[in-house]
């Protein structure tokens, strides 16, 4: 059986129409297709309540810099929600950090890079303590984190007691949340050449990513999409590509912000998917006294999850404070809820052992669109918490229900 008639057999034992098979996949999936039509409807909102002032490049290029701070939290929550557990102490393990590197470099005159390596270790040695606490003396992790919490809100506050707030001045810093990639020297075309190089360079290897895990479903006989629903959706990823990559190109390029989240987003998604260590993560999420019983040691997994979260909460509080080109004494408030929602809103499961980091970000977009959305239209802030939880509570009983009629 050649691979055309095989993918056709897999399709299912009769044959159906275009339309039926899509319905299908839709009613199938509709878990994990339920955050991008959401991400969608929000932003074709505001872009019709904004005059189209949402989806303009300036516009999109600081919602990709505003989500970059909450997108590294939610990565790595979405860990610590997978294993069950929860890490309230991020948001001000964030703000903490970003004042440590702001009195380092403006007090100490510490290099903005020697900085950054600084506060990631301090990141690491609060991940340790916190991880230790949970694993070894067996303090229960919201306990924990929220005691962290308290802690390092009184550290934040303490660290910039006389000075109030600290403004950065190191531009090599502040151009991690501020700045865009450079393009290539001596084209001048009016939009930004690198950006669309870097645009192409990624919808190739989506659809060879793409195209190989296909072929190895229908060499392992795993059902498949039929050929024309493949090829739609190869053409319909690779649109929404170059749609956003053609609106920055147009401004001044690839944010910064975009690159680190983007490189912090391929480590943790190859390490979930392709390593051991991904498949004991889900394992413990699924079942941990199995797991236990199978070989894997859950307590060092779990070390590494509270860890993995303390640095990249330290990760979000530079960026964060690149960003505000600033460290402030409200510097990491409400940022555990954001990444909490974001994980939630991506599809982690309620129930743990379910999660993807990819789609943790889409969920990231959705928080941060919503929030710049609703500043654009002067909505007050008030307000904005309400429509937050709103969404947040309507995206969890979804979920759950989904999941419960799947069973």
């Amino acid at each position: 059986m050649d691979n055309k008639n095989q993918a056709q057999s897999l399709a299912g034992t009769k044959k159906v129409g275009l339309g039926q098979e899509i319905v299908s996949l839709v009613k199938e999936n509709i878990r994990d297709y339920m955050m991008y039509i959401a991400l969608i409807i929000i932003m074709a909102f505001f872009t019709w309540k904004t005059n189209g002032g949402f989806i303009q490049a300036r516009n999109i290029s600081n919602l990709i810099n505003q989500a970059g701070y909450v997108a590294v939290l939610a990565i790595g929550m979405t860990l610590i929600l997978i294993l069950k557990h929860i890490d309230l102490s991020v948001g001000y393990v964030a703000g903490f950090c970003g004042a440590i590197a702001a009195i380092l470099m403006t007090q100490y005159g510490v290099n903005e890079w020697l900085a950054i390596i600084i506060v990631l270790g301090i990141g690491l040695l609060i991940g340790l303590y916190q991880g230790l606490l949970v694993t070894r003396v067996g303090v229960p992790a919201f306990v924990t984190t929220l005691a962290g919490m308290f802690i390092f809100r009184g550290l934040l506050s303490l660290s910039l007691q006389k000075t109030g707030t600290i403004i950065v001045p190191n531009k090599g810093f502040n151009a991690l949340s501020n700045g865009f990639i450079p393009d290539i020297p001596g084209l001048d075309l009016g939009v930004h050449v690198l950006t669309l190089l870097i645009g192409v360079v990624a919808v190739v290897l989506v659809v060879f990513s793409q195209i190989k895990a296909r072929r190895n479903k229908i060499k392992y006989n795993f059902q498949v999409t039929s050929t024309p629903v493949f090829i739609f959706t190869l053409v319909f990823i690779s649109a929404i590509i170059m749609a956003i990559i053609w609106v920055l190109a147009k401004y001044s390029g690839i944010p910064w912000a975009a690159v680190i989240v983007g490189v912090v987003l391929i480590i943790y998604n190859f390490m979930l998917n392709k390593t051991r260590l991904g498949r004991y993560i889900y394992g413990i999420g699924g079942n941990d006294q199995a797991a236990e019983l199978s070989g894997i040691n859950v307590k060092k997994v779990t070390l590494f999850a509270f860890c993995s979260m303390s640095v990249l909460a330290a990760l979000s509080g530079v960026l964060y404070t690149s960003r505000l080109q600033s460290a402030t004494p409200t510097a990491g408030l409400a940022f555990e809820m954001d990444a909490i929602a974001s994980s939630y809103i991506g599809g982690t499961a309620v129930s743990g052992g379910i999660g993807k980091v990819t789609n943790t970000i889409i969920g990231a977009l959705v928080i941060m669109s919503l929030t710049n959305g609703m500043n654009l239209m002067g909505v007050d802030i008030s307000y904005q918490y309400i429509v937050k939880g709103i969404i947040f509570i309507i995206a969890v009983a979804f979920d759950v229900r989904t999941r419960s009629k799947s069973k």
